[in-house]
Formats: structure tokens, sequence, C-alpha cells
């Protein structure tokens, strides 16, 4: 028990102060996929990601809708022969997320970078996201690629409750924070515009869905 609060706390810590970094890739040493997307979510599922999905059985629900908190497993391809995960930090539309993921597009020359907010299109004829297509840093666009997954994997209720918490936490401790620069570096204006600026995303959501379908750059 005192193991899984202190996993917890530290997935909560982590979840924070990846909420607060700018969006877009985040510079943080060099992170594999499994254990970012397992500090993130709270998910205790251990092993190679194209393992999770079978690991989840009877441990955590699964399905094929998109939720927040949930990790998403992508089955092994030919040059991603050991799967991937990644955890869905928002859900725009039935065939439009956002994920923050890690070890995904070769950002500055390297890979293991985290990448916060990307966007995933459902590709798959039956809408039921058994096929993605994933935004891809490089070429500032989604990739050609058209990626084969399990599903979703969802948090239990209580990690899911204590993930909200720490969110709302950091939104607060955020806004203090904002107040405090506004007030001392700019009197008069919005604390939340300000807010809003610096995380305005470069991510094209709207171009995104007419390219869904389209060409673009191979991942």
């Amino acid at each position: 028990m005192r193991q899984r609060t202190r996993v917890a706390l530290g997935s909560m810590i982590t979840a924070v102060l990846v909420a607060l970094a700018p969006v877009g890739a985040v510079a943080e040493d060099y992170w594999q996929c499994v254990p970012f997307a397992r500090l993130m979510s709270g998910i205790q599922i251990f092993g190679d990601a194209h393992t999770w999905w079978q690991q989840a059985a009877g441990h955590y629900q699964t399905g094929f809708t998109p939720k927040t908190g949930a990790v998403l497993c992508f089955k092994p391809t030919g040059h991603m022969h050991l799967g991937h995960v990644a955890v869905v930090s928002q859900v725009l539309t039935d065939r439009i997320i956002q994920i923050t993921h890690a070890n995904w597009s070769i950002i500055d020359g390297g890979r293991g970078q985290v990448e916060k907010n990307v966007t995933v299109i459902d590709v798959s004829p039956a809408g039921d996201w058994s096929q993605v297509k994933v935004w891809y840093d490089p070429s500032r666009d989604l990739g050609a690629t058209v990626y084969p997954t399990y599903g979703f994997i969802y948090q239990d209720a209580a990690t899911s409750t204590r993930f909200a918490d720490a969110r709302n936490a950091a939104v607060t401790v955020a806004q203090n924070a904002a107040n405090q620069v506004v007030a001392a570096v700019r009197p008069g204006a919005s604390p939340l515009q300000m807010l809003g600026q610096a995380a305005d995303s470069t991510d094209r959501i709207a171009a995104l869905i007419q390219m869904a379908t389209g060409g673009g750059d191979k991942r």
C-alpha cells in the first residue's frame, strides 16, 4: 500500500509538472513511452507497450471510447515492434483527441522527448479507434502512416479522482502565480489572457480534420 501511494504521488507530481509546461515538446532527459505513460496515468502496468492490453484484462476496464486520463495502446508494427502507449490529455470530438506521450517524434535530432497535447485522429472505417493518425513534430502535421491500436485502458475510479484533484491544484497554483506575475510585469492586464497566450497551441486542429484521410509526411 505504501509503495502504491508513493507511485501515485509521483504520478501526480509528474502530471502537474507536465501540465504546467508549455504546449509541445518538453525537454526532460530521455523518456521511454511506457514509464512516462505509467507516471502520467497512474495505471500500474509494466512491460513492453504491446503487452499492456493483455495485462489490463481483469485489472483495468478497457474499451474503444476515448476518455481523459486513459491510455491509448498501439499495436506493434514493422518499425514500432514494441508497440506504443500514450495518455489521453483531452477529448475534442468523438474522432479527435489530444495525447501526451514520450519517445515519438524526432525533435532536435533526437528521440526520448515528451510531447504534450498533440493531435490524434481516428481514421478507422467503423469509427472505433482501431486505426489512427498521429501528429508528427518534424512535419508539423499529421503523419501519413496509419497506426493500428488495441483501444483504451481506463483509470480506476480512485486514480481518476486523485488525478482530478492534482489537476485542480495545479490550476490554482498556476493562476496564483499568473496573478503575481501580471501585477508585477503588466499592471491592468488579465491573468487568464496572459495564460491563454502563453499556452496557445501551434497544433492546427482545423487543418487536421481535412488531413485525416489525406497525405502528409510519414513518421
